[in-house]
């Protein structure tokens, strides 16, 4: 079958290239990506096929359970015409202490591109390192591009731009946050933090969150007052408390966290026509009151769809 072609890739695309965190991409390749993941969503509703992944196998490497990421790269590996191949930690040399650059150097001769859902940021930079083909961050206890790539489309549909928009983030300063650091201000996004003390975001992620806000002239607030963080902002975002790997701290962040719930007293703050987004899963009761998530400020189910759609975009762009 004839690809289509797209007008959103120009010829120097990001063919060959790792996504494993926004630092390593322009404020004009994010957009390109953003732009190029409407369009194959907008193909997709259309019913237009576009299978440029014919003959292409995309190796799926799970550390860490997931639902929307695997889910959401099998579908779009199979409606690109090529296949996903799940690859369990524990099913794996990998999880047997093979060293990670043999693994790469081995997986990168069989298939054409890797995901990996992991828990330290340098398994994923040393894999991509050792690998000859791309390489694509599902998930590491540092930085989450896929999904916050994902909450930026949403955005953008919602609300018909992103730029000038001011975004809260309230809760743990874990890898949700640390993405949304990054893509922020290369979007033209205002961004302001609540975190409990002692919960704030990777020191780092921050120094260079400040470099790249001046550079690119966007707001960030880092700040313990969830009032002030959403006052007036066009969105909020949470995650949960205790994430995979925390589980032994859960009582003691339910205490830590009581104060920064998202409920309806908190985005009273909040422009009327706020949006909601949570990167799910959402315990209804702790992070997030119920008559948020699914009320109708809520759009967290648009949100888990573009998953499907920006991933779809990542692929084309770095493996076609």
């Amino acid at each position: 079958m004839a690809t289509i072609p797209l007008h959103s890739l120009p010829a120097h695309n990001l063919q060959g290239r790792d996504f494993l965190d926004f630092a390593d991409f322009t404020a004009q390749e994010l957009q390109q990506l953003l732009t190029l993941s409407l369009e194959l969503k907008l193909k997709h509703k259309a019913g237009v096929p576009y299978r440029p992944m014919a003959g292409k196998t995309l190796g799926l490497i799970f550390e860490k359970a997931s639902t929307r990421t695997r889910v959401s790269f099998e579908v779009a590996m199979n409606q690109l015409g090529g296949q996903a191949m799940f690859l369990s930690g524990r099913d794996t040399q990998i999880g047997r202490g093979e060293p990670i650059p043999d693994t790469a150097r081995v997986l990168s001769r069989y298939l054409d591109g890797i995901m990996i859902r992991t828990f330290g940021h340098e398994i994923v930079t040393e894999f991509a390192a050792y690998s000859s083909v791309p390489v694509i961050n599902g998930l590491t206890d540092l930085h989450h591009p896929c999904q916050v790539l994902a909450d930026v489309l949403t955005l953008q549909e919602k609300k018909g731009k992103v730029q000038g928009l001011t975004v809260t983030y309230v809760g743990d300063g874990n890898n949700m946050a640390n993405s949304w650091l990054i893509a922020a201000p290369k979007f033209g996004i205002n961004l302001r933090i609540a975190t409990p003390p002692g919960y704030e975001c990777d020191p780092a992620v921050v120094a260079q969150a400040q470099q790249l806000a001046s550079f690119h002239g966007t707001e960030l607030l880092l700040t313990h007052d969830p009032i002030l963080a959403v006052q007036d902002t066009d969105m909020i975002y949470t995650d949960v408390w205790a994430s995979m790997g925390q589980e032994e701290e859960q009582k003691q962040r339910e205490q830590d966290f009581a104060a920064y719930q998202v409920n309806q007293a908190l985005a009273a703050h909040a422009k009327p026509d706020y949006l909601f987004m949570h990167c799910l899963p959402a315990h209804r009761g702790e992070e997030v009151s119920a008559d948020v998530i699914d009320g109708p400020n809520s759009v967290v189910f648009d949100e888990a769809e573009n998953r499907l759609h920006v991933q779809k975009a990542i692929i084309v762009a770095t493996m076609v």
